[in-house]
């Protein structure tokens, strides 16, 4: 039988929530109303594509609380270095605070981690905070040692589990990234996130931030009181 968390069992959740505005199919007015939740309900970050980007400085108004992320050659990576760090410099001059990367899964497939790291370090020279997106559903343990440490060299501020195209992400996968990492950077877990049980064992395993399109529900399911029960004690 699944279980529902308790309320005390979650920490402060909306700081946690990174809310993803990222189908390509994403009207002004959903935008603008994800603009509002995030605000509204104080998440700690709102990820969008530079599509949109503009838009949602504009509607998010100046720098607070919840800070403006940019995606980077989402969702595969599979464009040339110099056209991510055109993204990435476009991004910082239209207001992202932060960036989520897809880094050079070719190179890394390939054991280059000197180009897999030189690519990172080239775009974390910006200055802004950057979130390496990982495919952890489909790299081997080699892959993912050498993924992880070279992204923390090139100067990582995090790592992230998926871009979301792949199965959901994992208690499993954050306590891989917990040992490889051993606290260096911070752990986002993304992909699938859609439950008030997967947030508490995302965050048991050592997340630090959670990728979700689903945060304003998140947050209602958790204020929502919920009938008590004998085993509730």
């Amino acid at each position: 039988m699944t279980r529902t968390p308790r309320r005390h069992e979650l920490p402060d959740l909306a700081p946690l929530i990174d809310q993803a505005l990222l189908d390509p199919m994403l009207s002004s007015e959903r935008l603008q109303e994800g603009c509002d939740a995030a605000r509204h309900f104080g998440f700690g970050g709102l990820c969008t594509t530079l599509t949109h980007l503009s838009a949602a400085r504009e509607r998010l108004g100046a720098p607070g609380a919840t800070r403006l992320i940019a995606v980077v050659a989402f969702p595969f990576g599979a464009i040339p270095t110099p056209l991510k760090l055109a993204e990435a410099e476009w991004a910082a001059a239209h207001g992202a605070e932060a960036l989520d990367v897809v880094p050079n899964l070719a190179a890394l497939a390939d054991g280059c981690s000197d180009a897999y790291a030189e690519e990172l370090a080239s775009l974390c020279s910006l200055g802004l905070p950057l979130t390496v997106i990982l495919d952890m559903a489909r790299f081997n343990d080699s892959q993912l040692a050498l993924a992880v440490e070279a992204a923390i060299d090139a100067g990582a501020a995090a790592l992230q589990t998926s871009n979301g195209f792949g199965p959901a992400t994992s208690a499993g996968q954050i306590q891989q990234l917990r040992s490889l990492s051993r606290g260096r950077c911070g752990l986002k877990a993304a992909g699938g996130v859609h439950s008030l049980e997967q947030c508490e064992q995302l965050l048991e395993a050592g997340a630090t931030a959670l990728g979700t399109s689903s945060g304003p529900q998140l947050i209602q399911a958790l204020r929502t009181p919920r009938p008590s029960s004998s085993s509730d004690g």
